[in-house]
Order: C-alpha cells, then sequence, then structure tokens
C-alpha cells in the first residue's frame, strides 16, 4: 500500500512542477482518481486545463487515454464508436470501441456541456455506473476517472443532470502574479519539450488504491460530516443522498494519500469543492475552513492547510454588501443563512488580515452587523 501511495504522490508532484501555481487543481485531480470519481474544471481558456489533465493521463504507463473536445454536433460514433461492420454483415449490432472511450483508462471530455441528446443518455450512465450501454450491448467500463471541463456553467435544465455526475468542481483560474515568472520558465521548458524523466504509475497499482479507499474508516468524522451536510443543506447548497453517499469516498481518498487508515476533521477540506454556482465559493469555503480549523493533525492534507491572505479591500467591500442586503429589506429564512454564513467567513478572513488598523476597522463593521442580525432575531 505505502508502496503505491508514494509512487501516486511522486506522480502528482512531477504534475505540480510542471504547472506552477495549480498544486490545488493537481491535488483535487489526485483525490478523484484514487476516489474513482469524477472531477470538473471550471475556468477560462489559457489556464491549462487539457494539458494538467493530459500530463497526469501519460503518467499511466499502461493506460489508453481518450480526449475529446464535444461540440453542438458529436455524434454517439465520435465518443463511442462505430459500429462494426463486419458483424453488422452477420445481423448483430455491435460497437467497434477500438480506441474509443468505453476501452480507456483515464478519459477528458472537453466543453462538456455541448453534449447533445443523442449522447447525453450514455454519458450519463458511463459517469455514473461506469457502463457503456447502447442498445442491447453492455459492457463495464475500465476508466480510472473522468474529467469533464468547460469555461461556462450549465445554464439548460437538462444539462444538469450531467453536471451532478461530476462529484468535484475544480476553479482553474490565472495564476498569481507573484507566481508568473516561474509560470513562462516552466511553460518555455514545456514547450521546447526539454526532457525530464516522468515518473510512472500502473493502472492495476491505481486500482488497488480505490479499493483500498473504501476500505478507511470513516467512523471519527461521521458525526461531524453529517452535521456538515444537514448545515450545508440549510445554505441552500442541494446535496442529493446519492451526493452525500458518494462524498464519503473523497474524504477517504484524503486519508488514504496522507498515508492513513483512518480520515480525520481536516479531511472534509474536500467539500469545499462541492458548489453548484460560483456563489456558493465563498460560503462552502467559509463553513468547510470553520470545521476544519480546529484541527491540527501533523499528517492533515497539505490542502486543508492552505488560507489564503486576504485583501483588505475586497474583504470591506463584501461586508459593506452583506450590511447593505440585510439592511435592504425582507429576507427569507434561506437568505438569511446565507448572509450569516457568508459573515462568520468574513469575519475568520478577517483574522488572516495583516495590517492591524485596517482589521481593527473590518472586525468592527461585522461586529455592528452580528448586533443588528441579533435584534432582529
Amino acid at each position: 500500500m505505502i508502496q503505491n501511495i508514494t509512487k501516486l504522490n511522486t506522480v502528482l508532484n512531477y504534475v505540480k512542477e510542471t504547472f506552477v501555481g495549480k498544486n490545488d487543481v493537481v491535488d483535487l485531480l489526485g483525490i478523484c482518481l484514487l476516489a474513482r470519481e469524477n472531477a470538473f474544471l471550471y475556468g477560462p481558456p489559457g489556464t491549462a486545463k487539457s494539458a494538467i489533465v493530459r500530463t497526469l493521463s501519460k503518467t499511466v504507463k499502461d493506460g489508453k487515454n481518450f480526449e475529446y473536445l464535444l461540440t453542438r454536433f458529436t455524434e454517439p460514433n465520435e465518443i463511442f464508436g462505430p459500429f462494426d461492420i463486419r458483424k453488422l454483415k452477420d445481423g448483430e449490432l455491435l460497437t467497434n470501441t477500438d480506441g474509443m472511450m468505453p476501452e480507456a483508462s483515464m478519459v477528458f471530455l472537453d466543453e462538456i456541456f455541448n453534449a447533445n441528446s443523442a449522447i447525453l443518455n450514455s454519458l450519463l450512465m458511463a459517469l455514473n455506473e461506469k457502463i457503456f450501454k447502447r442498445g442491447k450491448e453492455t459492457k463495464n467500463l475500465p476508466a480510472l476517472m473522468f474529467v469533464g471541463a468547460s469555461n461556462v456553467l450549465p445554464e439548460d435544465e437538462a444539462l444538469n443532470a450531467l453536471f451532478d455526475r461530476f462529484l468535484i468542481r475544480i476553479n482553474v483560474d490565472y495564476v498569481h502574479p507573484d507566481l508568473l515568472h516561474q509560470v513562462l520558465l516552466a511553460g518555455r521548458k514545456l514547450e521546447n519539450n526539454i526532457e525530464t524523466e516522468t515518473p510512472e504509475i500502473l493502472s492495476d497499482e491505481i486500482r488497488e488504491l480505490q479499493s483500498l479507499c473504501r476500505n478507511i474508516d470513516l467512523k471519527p468524522i461521521y458525526e461531524v460530516y453529517l452535521n456538515t451536510i444537514i448545515s450545508l443543506r440549510n445554505t441552500g447548497i442541494a446535496i442529493s443522498d446519492r451526493r452525500a453517499v458518494k462524498l464519503q469516498n473523497l474524504i477517504a481518498a484524503s486519508a488514504l494519500i496522507c498515508g492513513r487508515n483512518e480520515a480525520i476533521l481536516s479531511d472534509l477540506w474536500v467539500l469545499k469543492h462541492i458548489w453548484d454556482k460560483e456563489e456558493q465559493i465563498e460560503i462552502l469555503e467559509g463553513i468547510i475552513n470553520r470545521t476544519i480549523e480546529k484541527d491540527e493533525d501533523p499528517k492533515s492534507h497539505p490542502q486543508a492547510l492552505q488560507n489564503k491572505t486576504p485583501n483588505p479591500e475586497e474583504v470591506m467591500k463584501d461586508v459593506k454588501i452583506l450590511i447593505d442586503k440585510w439592511e435592504g429589506g425582507t429576507l427569507s429564512f434561506e437568505e438569511q443563512n446565507v448572509i450569516k454564513d457568508k459573515l462568520r467567513y468574513l469575519q475568520t478572513r478577517c483574522d488572516w488580515i495583516r495590517n492591524p488598523e485596517q482589521k481593527q476597522y473590518i472586525q468592527k463593521e461585522i461586529e455592528s452587523l452580528w448586533q443588528k442580525i441579533l435584534q432582529t432575531a
């Protein structure tokens, strides 16, 4: 077990070194790979979404990779393969899947929300049950992980079921200006194909880890996890029972990749990435950070310890928005809960502001709003 975890971590570190400033993206892909769950990459063009997945896929030594850019006119044949002409002559309707998605160990579907109704049903079953079904054909898929990507979120309700199949949503943005110099050097190296030794892992070694992931003891965090799901639902973040069950796999993967047999509180960091809309990103970060900040276990996942230094002006601007909303008129119970959760999040962020004067000023404004909230309770 330890040897395979070391191999996987070596692979992930290699991808992180290749793509500067994308540690969170790579770590989340590693968690999904270990849990055998699907990941969705969201961000503008030119943020290395496909390049990261491609590089990770290449490290699976014996794996077959399938990558496709979907358009509104993409046909099932382009994804699953054409009907086998030889079998057709014998009256059998079978698909020739050679080199296509049903035979791939790593699958990347770019612009996933361009999927049309012709391929949607087969795609939903593939993503959810890892099964390819077409007519009378049924085939278990060897896919270790599916990754979808888009620079827009779905607006058509028909695509909500597709979006729901991606358990983790990863926001991929341009790197911080401080890291731009390193990005330019790393990018130049990548473009010039400068040879570097690529670490490798076998698909069977990943499958062994995926099986071990199911045996991680979640009892230590079960009660907190349950209360967190209830709290998130009360905030208006829709988490179906199916997703609540599957999210446990991600928590287990966080424990396993750190070499532990049981989950700890900080493994709940993965729940920051289950948003449906952009405005939920900050709310989730606030709620989950408050839950995991009590955990100081040295074996915590590195991403659980990430807490970015906030910009005081942006924090103050967000506080002012909440003040205006609270004073602006009648709010539903759900809207009140959202404001309270955002305020708690900003309170947590405020603790990280370095300038004491700015920190004190913002804390006073936050305290003043809390007083108003308590008065109307």
